[in-house]
């Protein structure tokens, strides 16, 4: 199954969850507005704020119990390699923030969402509130390997590292569900294009992504079109069933679109050595400094030398360059018929023979 819609409470719904099931949860849960009165356009319209039973709590200790319980259960079902998203405002990401460190998560980044359509301060009386933060941490202190598409990103941003602030509209026009009456069916419907980024942050084809405050299924929409696979929990039926339908047109992306970008990281260590095995250096070899005018000769260990200095790649290379350290696969050239290229070239032989 690629997905499932669970009704009910959200805590007592992952309660039914097995231990280190999910390998990412995205939570988008209650702000706890705090709103004091309606509000109003300059044209004595009404705005259509979130004044939902389900974003009032009694008092802050209220909302900090439920918070704990709801990230204690996520921290459980997650893998050992897993990680969670929470997006929140001013009023309450600052309260998620601290519990989500007592439970014993590992704060990675704070991305912020800046929109570009936000709403305006219509009362004039603080800043137009243009952003929201997003909490993104590990399970745990000691994680080593969590899942992050860096070189995915960085393709997507034009070969830019992809930095933590997100230029992402608010959801309007066709995405917004609309209920039987033609209007909007959830008032805090997030935009998919911030899930597609999420997903292409921290998941890989055939995850399985929890999200505990399902609404109108946006989370589950942007899991069905990635190829991943998603459990939404959601207490109202009646965005339940909008979800549904809403995530039954969308159409999967093939396994073959969803390919991204390889890291470098998870590819196979290539010592220098291997070059020389594969026969694509001999013994007695030149490589050549980046602008031509210093050689070494390689040997049979794959060490270089040149005149009394000898060394790695990366060792020989520091000590030509004058360096603290050097990457010898960029530092070293070889010569080739359209000049000279950096031996970091036959280290990709290598690895494309390796399958």
């Amino acid at each position: 199954m690629s997905g499932q819609i669970l009704i009910g409470d959200c805590v007592e719904m992952m309660r039914t969850l097995p231990d280190k099931s999910v390998d990412l949860v995205f939570a988008d849960p209650p702000y706890n507005l705090q709103l004091g009165g309606d509000l109003h356009r300059p044209d004595n319209s009404k705005v259509d704020a979130v004044d939902d039973e389900w974003d009032r709590f009694d008092s802050f200790e209220v909302y900090d119990a439920f918070t704990k319980a709801w990230l204690g259960e996520c921290r459980r079902v997650l893998k050992d390699d897993g990680a969670l998203w929470v997006i929140g405002s001013y009023h309450n990401i600052f309260r998620v923030g601290a519990t989500l460190q007592d439970l014993g998560y590992w704060i990675l980044n704070d991305v912020v969402w800046r929109k570009t359509n936000p709403m305006p301060n219509f009362k004039g009386t603080r800043f137009s509130n243009a952003t929201e933060t997003l909490i993104w941490a590990a399970k745990s202190k000691g994680q080593r390997r969590y899942t992050f598409n860096y070189d995915a990103l960085k393709t997507a941003n034009d070969d830019l590292q992809m930095r933590s602030d997100w230029l992402i509209p608010l959801c309007t026009g066709e995405e917004r569900v609309k209920n039987d009456a033609g209007e909007k069916a959830h008032p805090t419907q997030k935009p998919e294009a911030l899930l597609h980024r999420v997903l292409m942050a921290s998941t890989k084809p055939g995850d399985v992504v929890l999200d505990p405050f399902f609404g109108v299924g946006t989370t589950g929409a942007a899991c069905t079109r990635m190829g991943r696979n998603y459990i939404g929990i959601e207490r109202d039926e009646t965005y339940a069933a909008l979800a549904r339908k809403r995530i039954e047109q969308v159409i999967p992306s093939s396994p073959e679109q969803m390919v991204v970008t390889g890291s470098k990281k998870d590819e196979p260590r290539i010592p220098f050595g291997m070059i020389l095995e594969a026969g694509l250096l001999n013994p007695g070899d030149e490589l050549f400094c980046p602008k031509g005018s210093r050689k070494a000769r390689v040997r049979a260990d794959g060490s270089l030398v040149l005149g009394e200095l000898s060394g790695s790649i990366h060792k020989l290379g520091a000590l030509v360059d004058q360096a603290p350290a050097c990457n010898g696969w960029t530092f070293w050239h070889v010569k080739t018929d359209r000049g000279l290229a950096p031996i970091d070239v036959l280290r990709t032989k290598v690895r494309a023979n390796l399958g």
